[in-house]
């Protein structure tokens, strides 16, 4: 054995070879903590001293290659100097450098996901071989940093600068066959022909069939661009690359600057330019917000996981109610697997059912993610039904039919009467009690809620409400359903509009209360779209209907009339009485027409300004910060509410509640992480200033406690 440590072995193999393998000790993964780094420089050094090897290959005893850096340390790393970030990144450079510059060819065998440092692993060594079913990539940008273990360097010499801004400014993650077109690996093989095609490399090499020195100078020299073709390939690139990520997100932009800046570099200069870019990258907000937001979802996977292992297996689901949302949730039940039924009273809401499951496949088809052997399999899954006679085989019910209690105290009691008295029952209200909806049946302790959120096959959140009743093994079993549907399911205690909606609607408060004080909804838009939501408020609304907002906003109102309640006819009030309910009747804040591609696009309508005049009783100006702090504020105070009232366990679920279900800007990381950044103090003092404004801006007297003893959400 040449070394021996928790994450590193290094031995002789046949033919005068060695083998450097990955196996981190106690984890189901490889990845890059300060323990792998330590022991790879380690390693390094003591093949250094080998003086009869003839090449090296790298392996990985796991699953994967490596899935990257460990980002569980990212947290304690980007808060402190960035002096130290820079010296950390360069002190990384010098163990990789120390791989790469090896008195021998080395080569690496790729199996399963080589991500982020553990493809700049991969890049170190002169010649790359990859399992067919292998993925490579630098996702790094989705955490608002980019490569900084040598990766902006060394792939943009491997593979070219406009290759390599594509891969490292959009992170995703590369096939075998692309990979190979690229020429960022050498050979894409079988898996159990991996370790024997990267010795054959190793022969060649030392037979000098194959140039292992040249590899390295193309590696480590400068990028062979003359001033004029570097200048056309970065300075269009920062254009488009700023077009495609937006100001919110600055490291892809950086990323492409920093690769200009080293183009003219050897490697050892060139990487001195990426740590400081990397180092730069991981002081921004950004990031930090991106990271808690990855440790968030990593929370997450792990509480469903626990779940899991109390829930009954789902092997045939069920929906109630064809039209859109079952249609959505039957489509992505069968794209993952799991059998479904879809029932309706009629053929024509299974026609639309079925239709919709229809489309999103024809749309995978024609983006070649599927082909239409594969989608005819999808749609044999689904199993339409205008009545109950199969439903005895049946684990799961999701019940989808119109949001109205007494329709769905009908149903659900319907349903119950014709499913095993073990099987599971829930309902996709998004607003109504679940306490209330169990009420009436036999086997409350077998029923909670099952909310998607539309479109159900983009949307990835799924709450879990667990009534009064609600048993554990119900509750488990949806969350199983929900895994296995591809969905991130959070579970939450049952309360007028449960998590999401109940925080959503004080912000549409805080919307209504603007335009109702002068401020032009358009403007309003504009600046919330601006922070980083998908949409303004008013389209927002468009998109969520008005007749489902109206109704949504009266069950609040009936849940929390301190806050919520408002004697004023609203702006929404003013839509729906005129019956613009948004997008489905193709005018609402804004009128919908469709493009040269179908969609409908949205268009000004001069119109809604003389509707609204009647709700309008101030005309006053507002700056930007006012309107962003009067929409945010409620929805901010509400999610504190949600904390402290049990209704969400944790300020990860909450936020990522919010990022998940309502596109809350992910790079501000979710509504309490938002406190955190401004301060809890400073808050407090900020909502006091539109204290005159109600119950929806007053902070609650748990956050003025926290703001005293000066404690955050997160960390």
């Amino acid at each position: 054995m040449i070394y021996e440590g928790k994450a590193i072995t290094v031995k002789e193999i046949e033919g005068g070879f060695a083998q450097l393998d990955f196996d981190l000790t106690g984890e189901s993964v490889n990845k890059f903590n300060q323990l792998t780094i330590g022991e790879l420089g380690e390693a390094a050094e003591a093949l250094e001293k080998q003086k009869k090897l003839k090449g090296l290959v790298v392996t990985s005893s796991k699953d994967t290659f490596i899935v990257g850096a460990d980002i569980t340390e990212f947290t304690e790393l980007f808060a402190g100097p960035e002096e130290d970030l820079v010296n950390n990144s360069l002190k990384a450079n010098r163990i990789f450098n120390s791989i790469e510059d090896l008195p021998f060819p080395t080569v690496t065998a790729i199996n399963g996901q080589a991500l982020g440092g553990g493809f700049e692993m991969c890049l170190s060594t002169d010649f790359r071989v990859m399992d067919e079913k292998a993925k490579v990539g630098l996702p790094e940008v989705k955490l608002g940093i980019f490569p900084g273990f040598g990766g902006t360097v060394r792939l943009s010499r491997l593979i070219g600068a406009d290759n390599a801004i594509e891969w490292i400014c959009m992170g995703g993650e590369q096939k075998a066959d692309k990979a190979l077109k690229a020429h960022a690996v050498d050979a894409v093989v079988k898996s159990d022909q991996l370790v024997d095609a990267a010795v054959d490399i190793l022969k060649e090499a030392n037979s000098g069939k194959l140039d292992y020195q040249a590899r390295r100078e193309e590696k480590t020299g400068k990028l062979k661009l003359n001033s004029m073709e570097s200048m056309m390939v970065f300075e269009t690139s920062k254009g488009y690359v700023a077009g495609q990520s937006g100001p919110n997100y600055p490291s892809p932009v950086e990323a492409v600057k920093v690769m200009q800046k080293h183009a003219g570099m050897t490697r050892d200069k060139a990487v001195e330019v990426e740590a400081k870019g990397f180092a730069k990258m991981a002081k921004t907000g950004t990031a930090a917000s991106l990271v808690q937001i990855f440790l968030n979802d990593q929370d997450l996977k792990k509480k469903a996981k626990d779940y899991e292992k109390q829930a009954n297996q789902v092997k045939m689901a069920a929906v109630l109610g064809a039209g859109i949302m079952g249609g959505g949730i039957a489509y992505q039940s069968a794209l993952k697997g799991t059998s479904i039924m879809m029932k309706d009273i009629n053929r024509d809401g299974i026609k639309l059912g079925l239709d919709e499951a229809k489309k999103q496949l024809s749309k995978r088809v024609e983006k070649g993610k599927m082909s239409a052997d594969q989608m005819g399999d999808v749609l044999n899954n689904i199993h339409p039904t205008l009545n109950y006679g199969d439903f005895g085989d049946v684990d799961l019910v999701v019940e989808a039919v119109v949001e109205n209690p007494k329709v769905k105290d009908s149903v659900l009691r319907e349903t119950e009467d014709v499913i095993g008295e073990d099987k599971i029952l829930t309902s996709n209200t998004s607003t109504i009690s679940i306490d209330r909806l169990a009420k009436n049946l036999k086997r409350p302790e077998n029923f909670c809620g099952m909310h998607f959120f539309n479109p159900v096959h983009m949307m990835p959140l799924v709450e879990v409400i667990r009534g009064e009743k609600t048993s554990d093994k119900a509750v488990a079993t949806t969350v199983a359903y929900a895994r296995a549907m591809g969905k991130s399911p959070i579970v939450v205690n049952d309360c007028p509009g449960f998590l999401v909606n109940r925080i959503l609607f004080p912000y549409f408060g805080g919307f209504a209360r603007l335009v109702r004080d002068g401020a032009d909804f358009q403007k309003v838009d504009k600046v919330m779209e601006k922070f980083g939501w998908p949409m303004g408020p008013a389209y927002l609304l468009d998109v969520v209907g008005m007749d489902t907002a109206k109704h949504a906003n009266e069950v609040m109102a009936e849940g929390f009339p301190d806050r919520m309640k408002d004697e004023h006819k609203s702006a929404i009030d003013v839509m729906f009485e005129k019956d613009r309910l948004g997008q489905k009747s193709d005018v609402g804040f804004y009128q919908y027409k469709l493009d040269k591609k179908g969609k409908q696009q949205k268009v000004v309508d001069e119109s809604t300004y003389d509707l609204l005049k009647p709700v309008v009783h101030n005309s006053q100006e507002f700056t930007d910060d006012e309107i962003i702090e009067r929409m945010m504020i409620p929805l901010c105070i509400e999610t504190v509410r949600c904390l402290e009232d049990n209704i969400v366990g944790t300020a990860a679920e909450a936020d990522m509640g919010l990022v998940y279900g309502i596109g809350f800007p992910p790079f501000r990381g979710g509504a309490l992480r938002y406190i955190d950044d401004i301060g809890l103090d400073a808050f407090c003092q900020m909502a006091d200033k539109y204290k005159d404004l109600g119950p929806l801006y007053h902070p609650t007297d748990g956050m003025r406690e926290m703001a005293k003893a000066g404690k955050k959400f997160h960390g």
